[in-house]
């Protein structure tokens, strides 16, 4: 009998996700265990393909938990004997524990994203619809599997490089893996050492007044200023409210050599302060941009009965804007609070006393012969964590945020 065109499809399919999975479970099977490896790409193919044939061979309906689980074997068998008893192209020997994970993670991965991909298609020939469905579920698939490994893969080679010692380092660069042996003190060395003898404390400290400040400072003329651009009546509104976001036309590079100069003479060069007045310049009218948006969605007729009841318009932008606002104000201070945190050209150019420095400024610091590649990774690690935890935790309210202007309530 010759297979229907749903068949092909899942074969097809299988065959994509067999080689993706392996390439990149082989690759951190390398840089978790250590052991250098050919992924033998051909085989995970060939038993993705047989997967994905088996699987869509089969009407929906006939897609139980038993052709689930010889799906799972048809994988296994396939890839053992298409490697003969090599599954990641080293003997079953190399590194047991890591090498039987990283299968498993293989097999039920490459199971899971056919068996996604495939449901609910036909093993005859399917409509334009269904085909289409299962091309935006490959690509949307693909899409997540490769920006999640750009992301995630520097990081973790960033997080294992500085919880090494230069004596692994040297010996063999590319050994990711951890020699828990050596107890929490030898394995956060890097991180001491940075707080003891590099000054990482004073720039953690440097940056979160900054930050802090930078976010205080935005809110206070932006949120104002917003709300005359969305809410009062005055000559230029309409430029005003169109402009807002010229200043970005502007490369930062060129106003770096004025500041430099102007700072210079004034005496704010090595200075917080002097940070302190440009980051709100450069953060206050995409802050304006955000909230002028967000206000103009928030009912007119909430204000216009406050004012009658005898607020003033302070009272009813404390009273009744900002409550309403909260998932706006607070998605602004987190974007705000990360471009303070992570700015590094105005950092790099105005400071340059040690007690001064900012994390970004510090972190470049590092980047000489004279201080071990640990060290440069921890303080990255230092530089990156405190942001990446803050923006998962408020993840809600930016997106809230951006997105409660775009209709008008």
């Amino acid at each position: 009998m010759r297979p229907g065109a749903g068949t092909l499809l899942g074969i097809a399919v299988g065959a994509v996700w067999g080689t993706v999975w392996m390439m990149l479970i082989a690759v951190v099977f390398m840089l978790v265990s250590g052991a250098i490896t050919a992924p033998p790409a051909g085989a995970a193919m060939l038993a993705g393909a047989v997967c994905g044939g088996l699987i869509s061979a089969f009407p929906p309906a006939a897609r139980t938990p038993g052709l689930k689980i010889a799906a799972i074997g048809s994988v296994i068998i396939v890839l053992g004997m298409a490697t003969l008893g090599r599954p990641l192209g080293l003997p079953v020997s190399t590194a047991p524990a890591a090498q039987t994970v990283a299968i498993a993670a293989f097999v039920l991965m490459t199971w899971f994203a056919i068996d996604r991909c495939m449901r609910g298609a036909p093993s005859g020939r399917p409509t334009r619809y269904q085909f289409e469905t299962i091309l935006i579920r490959l690509a949307k698939g693909l899409g997540l599997v490769f920006f999640t490994t750009m992301v995630a893969l520097p990081f973790y080679v960033m997080v294992m490089t500085s919880l090494k010692n230069q004596a692994e380092l040297i010996a063999n660069p590319l050994d990711f893996s951890l020699d828990l042996a050596q107890g929490p003190a030898g394995l956060f060395r890097s991180y001491i050492e940075l707080f003891t003898t590099y000054h990482f404390g004073t720039f953690l400290l440097n940056t979160a007044i900054v930050s802090v400040g930078t976010v205080i400072i935005t809110l206070s003329f932006a949120v104002p200023g917003a709300y005359a651009v969305a809410r009062l009546r005055f000559p230029g509104q309409a430029f005003l409210s169109r402009s807002i976001l010229l200043i970005y036309m502007v490369p930062s590079i060129v106003l770096v050599i004025p500041l430099y100069s102007v700072f210079s003479q004034l005496g704010l060069r090595n200075s917080l302060l002097g940070l302190l007045i440009v980051y709100p310049a450069t953060t206050i009218p995409v802050a304006l941009y955000m909230l002028q948006g967000h206000f103009r969605g928030i009912p007119s007729e909430l204000e216009e009965a406050g004012l009658m009841d005898g607020l003033t318009r302070a009272g009813v932008i404390a009273k009744i804007t900002m409550p309403l606002a909260l998932p706006a104000l607070a998605s602004v201070a987190l974007y705000v609070f990360m471009i303070a945190w992570n700015e590094f050209l105005f950092a790099f150019m105005f400071l340059d006393n040690l007690d001064m420095f900012t994390l970004s400024r510090g972190v470049v610091s590092l980047n000489s012969s004279e201080v071990p590649r640990q060290h440069l990774m921890a303080g990255a690690v230092i530089a990156t964590v405190p942001v990446l935890v803050l923006f998962l935790w408020f993840e809600r309210f930016l997106v809230s945020g951006l997105t409660a202007g775009g209709v008008k309530g």
